[in-house]
């Protein structure tokens, strides 16, 4: 054993493998650097990695079998003894060995200090908290649903509490069932603490176990076990709440108390009814059959306002589905007045009950705009907006006010929002679009392609990767827009309209000539209008006759004011041709046409 150490040795093995695995780790670092930059997909730094795995022992094995001469390799076995060279190979060795090792040293230096990204994904105040769904303990049919109730109700508790951050409920959900570290959850979600914990029902009987953890070092700051009646569900979650608030030293006074208790949800069984609501209806806007499950959503709100008729939130979700409906069904011809009357009228009821029972004004703000969208009273829009950027709060979801909010002068304004959003709800993707298109509608494209990377790494979705392309075109990076389409762009639609955008923008009219046809064809499937594409590809015609059509349909407006904002196009189509909306915005004096702040070479007006 000793002789083939001594020979190992002889032969310089070991100084080749310590070599190879330093310049290795070496090429490794730079090529993740290099790689993410331009955004490579991930099999390429993992093929890197095996192919430097796999050349280790081939290094080892090379060493061992051939030695360097004079003369060039040769196999070791035709070298003679007094000729080799092995010891002056080992001190050239020695050298490149401890030159890689200054190199490592120096790029360690240089990514710690030099290349720091100086917006941070989240930024951590001491009094923030994340609310992570309770555990049902027990199996019944409902126990999760329950659980996700009191999770809730707790949260909205917090949420009033004007000192602390609370994660909103989107982000904290995202981790239910997940084996994820504490540490690492608070990280992605830019919190201090955790609150998690467990329910168990029994009959009418409760018991809730919960702890308050400080996330840098695991350190329970608060715990408490409840066994109480399933009737004292409110007084639970409003004693977890208050104590909490207390752990991380927030003063409660009779005031704040009333605040909180104002927010709670006193029966259970309305938990229930309102989670699976709540869980149809995220899903819903996130497949294609969307008015098909908004429709199974209300069912359960309705269970849920008719044991619960101050939940709020419960009205304006259950708005949601008549708006889409009127929206999807302007130019149907199935649908006939009386059908969209009744939607409208349950619009009204529905968002008239919200500004009734809205626990505070950022709530309320959010259901005055959308009714004053949705009903065409654009007039009211401006004093709405100031209220609610005043009113400005975590658990207030975006809404229909704000879709169009940058295309019309309010890019500013939005931003401001958007950020307030991405703070508290991370992963919320809905938060992301504004915030990176808002940056777009500014023309700071480089703030806007950080962003759209920062929110893929969060929350790897498909419009986020859509933004990024139109961010990477406003800034002429267009090979770059290129791959990010090929590469994360996986929905079809989403994908040709991409590659029209990119085509238009580079004044490419050949491929838009081949790529029109396919659109146009689309569009009698699904019946999405493809104004945005065609105003950027310079198609003012069929474009302003796709605007007026929907101008003169009932409700039209609806889909028109979403046109503008997603095409980055200034003027999508001629104002005269709109009479109807013209005279919405005319109401609400809002800006037209758009500054477009992406250069369209095709588009004339």
């Amino acid at each position: 054993m000793s002789s083939l150490f001594q020979e190992l040795k002889r032969r310089n093995v070991f100084r080749v493998g310590l070599a190879y695995l330093a310049v290795a780790w070496l090429v490794l670092q730079a090529a993740d650097i290099v790689l993410d930059n331009i955004n490579a997909p991930e099999w390429l730094m993992q093929a890197l990695m095996l192919f430097m795995v796999i050349g280790l022992p081939v290094a080892l094995v090379f060493a061992w079998a051939f030695e360097v001469t004079p003369e060039g390799i040769k196999p070791e076995s035709e070298v003679d003894r007094s000729d080799s060279i092995t010891q002056e190979t080992g001190h050239k060795l020695n050298r490149t060995i401890t030159a890689v090792l200054i190199a490592a040293v120096a790029f360690l230096l240089v990514d710690k200090f030099l290349l720091v990204d100086d917006t941070p994904d989240v930024i951590t105040t001491e009094k923030s908290v994340a609310v992570l769904p309770f555990v049902a303990m027990s199996r019944g049919e409902d126990d999760e649903y329950f659980a996700d109730g009191l999770t809730e109700e707790i949260l909205n508790s917090l949420t009033r509490v004007p000192e602390l951050l609370v994660t909103a409920r989107t982000s904290a959900f995202f981790f239910k069932g997940k084996d994820i570290p504490i540490p690492e959850i608070a990280e992605k979600l830019g919190v201090a603490h955790i609150v998690e914990g467990s329910v168990r029902r029994d009959g009418d009987r409760l018991r809730v176990t919960a702890q308050l953890i400080r996330a840098s070092d695991g350190f329970h700051l608060w715990s408490e076990n409840y066994d109480r009646e399933t009737e004292d569900t409110f007084g639970v979650q409003a004693d977890i709440a208050e104590k909490i608030s207390e752990a991380l030293d927030v003063v409660l006074d009779d005031k704040r108390r009333e605040r909180m208790h104002a927010s709670g949800l006193r029966n259970p069984e309305a938990f229930v009814a309102y989670q699976k609501g709540v869980k149809l209806f995220t899903e819903a806007h996130n497949t294609p059959d969307r008015l098909d499950v908004l429709r199974e959503a209300n069912a359960f709100f309705e269970q849920a306002v008719a044991l619960a008729p101050n939940l709020a939130d419960a009205y304006t979700r259950h708005a949601d589905y008549f708006t889409h409906y009127l929206a999807d069904n302007s130019t149907n011809p199935d649908v006939t007045e009386a059908q969209r009357a009744a939607a409208f009228a349950q619009i009204q009821e529905d968002l008239g009950n919200a500004l009734q029972f809205a626990p505070d004004d950022a709530l309320r703000f959010m259901a005055a705009w959308d009714l004053a969208v949705v009903s065409g009273n654009w007039r009211e829009l401006p004093a709405l907006y100031d209220a609610r950027l005043e009113h400005q709060a975590c658990h207030a979801r975006p809404n229909w006010g704000e879709v169009a909010s940058e295309a019309f002068g309010k890019a500013t304004e939005s931003l401001s929002m958007a950020m307030v959003k991405v703070k508290c709800d991370p992963l919320l993707f809905g938060a992301w679009m504004r915030v990176i298109s808002a940056n777009i509608w500014l023309g700071d494209f480089d703030a806007a392609i950080e962003l759209a990377e920062k929110g893929m790494k969060q929350l790897p979705h498909r419009q986020i990767a859509q933004r990024l392309a139109s961010a990477n075109i406003g800034a002429g990076r267009f090979d770059k827009a290129d791959s990010i389409i090929g590469r994360d762009l996986r929905d079809d639609r989403l994908r040709l309209n991409a590659r029209m955008s990119l085509a238009a923008a580079q004044g490419d009219s050949v491929t838009l000539e081949q790529l029109i046809p396919e659109r146009l064809a689309r569009h009698e499937v699904d019946r999405t209008y493809p104004i945005n594409v065609l105003a950027q590809a310079g198609e003012r015609e069929i474009v302003n006759q796709m605007a007026a059509e929907l101008d003169a349909a009932p409700y039209g407006y609806l889909r028109l004011m979403t046109y503008p904002v997603n095409c980055f196009c200034g003027a999508t189509w001629d104002l005269e041709v709109t009479p109807n909306f013209a005279k919405l915005l005319e109401d609400a004096d809002l800006a037209w046409p758009p500054e477009s702040p992406i250069n369209w070479p095709l588009k004339d007006w």
